[in-house]
């Protein structure tokens, strides 16, 4: 199987080469404003070397009898995903292993695509995937993806679905070998616009090596989704599917490494959060969320490479803390707030170190806003939305809400949003945690120094020296345990 080497390659060109490949041989099922895949292969010719049998179980009755009935009742998931592609593969090899199967590389595409409606009331998304061999009677592998379609036509989201299908074939037989390739060949003929593709997984024998979270930061990176989640196990999650209707609580961070200070910031906000009245504490979903910006080395300019071993570091310990994570874009808090607002209507958390509070009251921040500053609190306070600050310690002196002092001129805002409960201290938070920073405790664990453990819990510390996580080296010359004497300016950092 060789590609056509032109980086330019179009989606006609996708479909014939697959076409006149006399090994690739498959079935197309496709639910909902999907029917455009196929048809790009009988449009491109030669489809009679590729499809198999091309369907379309649209009426949910038809749906249900062929592919089962799901628990949840939703026709456009990824369990309707999967359902199809296991029915339609198992089809493949019960009917045709047995004549072709010794000189056929099998695959199953199917999707479930809910693209606009007459009055353009719903969002446009869906589910897509690929089951398919790499070799005659080999095992198969599963690509599976979901995707957001912007176009603000029903005509239009049909064509992409067309073209990102396509695609998506094309790479799983042409680019397996070369995730990053993979992901990037997915949008070709098709724009940042038009699509957002916020999940895919990689999972069967040609894929041990791909670590599906490096794939959720390359979405991110590269522009095709604004955020990626994964969960305490390390498997990435469609945002929606996680989220959907349920209360958040999210604390953003470096966690480079994670503190007790990250620790008691979040235990101590979400408790007080769940004390609120309008939170039911029995669908409360909490978030450790790493932007972009906060995986580079500080101080780093726009264009530094991020440390994708650093990056999973990080996420193995918030994984093994039983956090779920949030891979972002969002520099600034309305941003974050305003992509989880579109996902619930339930009441959200953010707790935030002080110095972020100040950070946030900064009108330079919001210059590319027409509105400015008013402009993006519009977003971050919205009704639903409450800030819960943790305190710092400057020269001794406990920094917190009651003696935050914002320009003269934002002071009456500032006290709107105080009595009207959109900001509150964070309570009963651990004082002799204060005066510990991040970047001490990092600059400790690099050169070895005795007793940087008490600043970490203990099932980190323990992850951090026997995979020498961060630099760490033991050094016994590094001397006894030196204290902390700097304040916490990054306890959200």
């Amino acid at each position: 199987m060789t590609p056509i080497q032109n980086t330019d390659i179009g989606t006609k060109q996708k479909a014939l080469a697959i076409n006149l490949d006399p090994q690739i041989y498959g079935s197309f099922a496709e639910i909902g404003a999907g029917q455009d895949v196929a048809a790009n292969f009988f449009k491109a010719g030669a489809a009679a070397g590729t499809v198999a049998k091309t369907m379309s179980a649209y009426d949910m009755i038809f749906s249900d009898a062929i592919y089962g009935a799901q628990q949840i009742r939703r026709y456009v998931s990824e369990p309707r995903l999967i359902a199809m592609l296991q029915h339609e593969y198992g089809l493949l090899i019960e009917r045709l292993a047995e004549q072709r199967g010794n000189t056929t590389t099998f695959f199953a595409f199917s999707d479930t695509m809910s693209a606009l409606n007459y009055h353009k009331t719903n969002d446009g998304h869906g589910w897509m995937g690929v089951r398919f061999q790499l070799e005659p009677n080999g095992e198969f592998n599963d690509v599976v993806l979901h995707v957001k379609l912007l176009d603000n036509d029903n005509n239009l989201q049909q064509q992409a679905v067309g073209t990102l299908g396509v695609n998506l074939i094309y790479a799983c037989f042409y680019y397996h070998e070369n995730p990053p390739l993979f992901l990037l060949s997915l949008m070709d003929e098709l724009s940042k616009d038009r699509l957002q593709i916020d999940m895919i997984r990689f999972e069967g024998p040609n894929f041990k090596k791909v670590d599906n979270r490096l794939m959720s930061l390359h979405l991110v990176k590269y522009g095709f989704s604004d955020a990626a989640v994964f969960g305490p196990d390390g498997k990435n999650q469609q945002p929606s599917e996680v989220l959907y209707k349920k209360h958040i609580v999210v604390i953003r961070g470096r966690f480079r490494p994670i503190i007790n200070v990250h620790l008691d910031m979040l235990n101590t906000g979400v408790k007080q959060f769940m004390q609120e009245p309008d939170v039911d504490a029995k669908n409360v979903v909490v978030i450790t969320e790493l932007t972009l910006q906060s995986l580079k080395e500080r101080n780093a300019d726009e264009s530094a490479e991020i440390d994708e071993k650093d990056f999973l570091d990080r996420v193995d310990i918030l994984c093994s803390l039983g956090q779920t994570v949030l891979i972002s874009n969002f520099h600034e808090y309305y941003k974050l707030v305003s992509y989880l607002s579109k996902i619930t209507i339930l009441k959200l958390g953010v707790v935030l170190g002080y110095p972020n509070l100040e950070y946030i009251f900064s009108e330079e921040h919001y210059k590319e806003l027409p509105g400015g500053i008013l402009e993006s609190f519009a977003t971050l306070f919205s009704r639903k939305v409450k800030l819960f600050i943790y305190p710092t310690l400057r020269d001794g002196v406990i920094w917190n809400c009651l003696r935050f002092n914002p320009p003269a001129h934002l002071i009456d805002l500032y006290r709107y949003l105080i009595a009207n409960n959109k900001i509150e201290d964070i309570h009963h938070y651990n004082e002799s945690n204060l005066h510990v920073q991040t970047n001490i405790v990092l600059q400790l664990i690099k050169q070895g120094v005795e007793g940087w453990e008490q600043y970490v819990p203990a099932d980190v510390a323990a992850m951090i020296k026997d995979r020498k996580l961060f630099g760490y080296t033991f050094n016994a010359d590094a001397g006894k345990e030196q204290v902390l004497t700097a304040s916490s300016e990054d306890t959200n950092n």
